[in-house]
């Protein structure tokens, strides 16, 4: 039994708003048990699932139509891309009309002079890093789900993932939007403009808003020159402290793109479920934790040798392998890129976390010390984006502990969590998202003052409340 989202409001379809939408939608209106269940979730699994239908849209035009007709006739909204969020963000619980963005999915325009791609919001994450990789360049942002997840779901989440340490998160990419708002209003923002100082840049108030301003139709991103030669490494240490050592070393003398945590519990796992083979022989004893650094190698090729011996000289690296092809490179990133998926089986409830980089072992020695005390019963995972300061805590479901004892055995010692997490200035989502999960800890991150203006920007964009309701506040 999953947790239903009780505080929302329940809307209905009517048979006037049915009508309507079979007018406009045809059979891209569906309301069979399959698709219903298919397109009302995400990855999320804490939640009920109900909607009324699903549309897809294949226009900017159509998206207009609906929003209209929802106002019209008083139903609600939930914009749904790959679905591969982890907050409830794209949930539809409450009778709602999911708005399925996979048939907008065209790459509109490419611009050679400004580096541009133009494309509407249902292009899957993977493509448009084909399409870069075709044209001679790179779309850098990147996770595990990009061969899921949609452009639109990214901006509307400012994705994170891998390379946020060198290359920023999607807001750092996004050059225009085009957005159909709660008014049904059609606004073209940004325009892939390098300069615009004409007032308020709204294109970023709908970059992490989570489809609650807006339903995103069209993206321009920027793009880059590919990055120079590559270099992965996956080094052992020996305790979690000498991580900042660590980054500082390799930061020191070369360009990072990635430095990533994980610690033995994950790799096991990842070892077990998928047949890798361990990078180098090391117990949980010795070897505790563990990062993968990928670094550019073009200007100096023996950087990174120097740089591993120079950490091991210094007692915080116990082992470690260097990629020698770009296939090794690979495999030693599945050993990360392959936790999600790994422990997916366990059912786990995430905690996104974030403090300033400085801070990371201060506060994971110090949550991890709580989660010991809390859950001595519990396996608990731990991996994340050492890099920029963003840690994922991952408490696995035993098995036979029913999912609503569970979640809120979880969901009430996050608070306890959350209070470390406002103690050190940071923030209960680094990437994830609000959406339904983390809803109710908002105020950990954000001032009474702040979640009031956001309400009132809400309002401004929603004024009748139809676009993704119950979401982020």
């Amino acid at each position: 039994m999953k947790q239903p989202a009780s505080e929302i409001t329940p809307t209905t379809l009517g048979p006037a708003a049915e009508a309507a939408l079979a007018d406009c939608f045809g059979d891209r209106f569906r309301r069979d048990a399959d698709t219903l269940a298919e397109w009302g979730r995400d990855w999320t699994r804490s939640f009920e699932v109900a909607p009324s239908a699903v549309v897809f849209p294949e226009s900017t035009d159509e998206v207009v139509v609906l929003v209209n007709a929802a106002r019209e006739h008083g139903f609600a909204l939930v914009p749904s891309g790959g679905r591969t969020g982890l907050s409830g963000g794209a949930v539809a619980p409450a009778g709602e009309v999911v708005v399925s963005l996979d048939r907008m999915n065209r790459i509109l325009e490419f611009d050679p002079a400004g580096q541009l791609l133009r494309c509407e919001s249902g292009v899957i994450t993977e493509a448009i890093q084909t399409c870069a990789e075709e044209h001679g360049l790179f779309y850098p942002v990147d996770f595990a789900s990009a061969g899921s997840s949609q452009i639109g779901g990214n901006v509307a989440t400012n994705a994170g993932g891998i390379k946020v340490i060198r290359y920023g998160m999607t807001r750092d990419w996004v050059a225009g939007l085009k957005v159909v708002t709660g008014r049904g209003e059609v606004l073209d923002l940004g325009r892939g403009l390098v300069k615009d100082n004409t007032g308020y840049d709204l294109r970023h108030l709908f970059v992490g808003s989570e489809g609650t301003l807006g339903l995103i139709t069209e993206v321009t991103l920027r793009l880059a020159r590919r990055p120079a030669t590559q270099q992965v490494l996956v080094l052992g240490l020996s305790a979690f402290p000498v991580i900042m050592d660590v980054l500082h070393a390799f930061r020191r003398q070369l360009e990072v793109s990635a430095f990533e945590f994980f610690d033995a519990g994950a790799l096991a796992k990842v070892l077990a479920r998928t047949g890798l083979t361990a990078p180098f022989e090391a117990d949980a004893d010795t070897c505790p934790y563990y990062v993968l650094v990928e670094a550019d190698v073009a200007a100096d090729p023996d950087a990174p040798l120097a740089v591993f011996e120079h950490c091991v000289e210094q007692g915080w690296v116990v082992d470690g392998v260097l990629s020698q092809s770009e296939e090794q490179a690979k495999k030693l990133w599945r050993l990360r890129e392959d936790i999600s998926e790994t422990i997916s089986h366990w059912t786990p409830y995430k905690n996104d976390l974030a403090v300033r980089v400085g801070q990371v072992p201060d506060f994971l020695a110090e949550v991890d010390a709580f989660v010991a005390r809390t859950y001595p019963d519990i396996e608990v995972i731990w991996f994340g984006h050492i890099g920029d300061g963003n840690l994922h805590l991952n408490i696995l479901k035993p098995e036979g502990m029913p999912q609503p004892e569970f979640y809120a055995r979880c969901h009430g010692a996050s608070k306890e969590i959350f209070e470390t997490v406002r103690r050190y200035g940071g923030s209960v989502s680094a990437e994830h998202g609000v959406g339904l999960l983390k809803k109710d800890h908002l105020g950990y991150s954000r001032s009474d003052a702040e979640i009031a203006y956001l309400r009132s920007i809400r309002a401004a964009f929603d004024p009748d409340g139809i676009l993704n309701p119950g979401k982020l506040f």
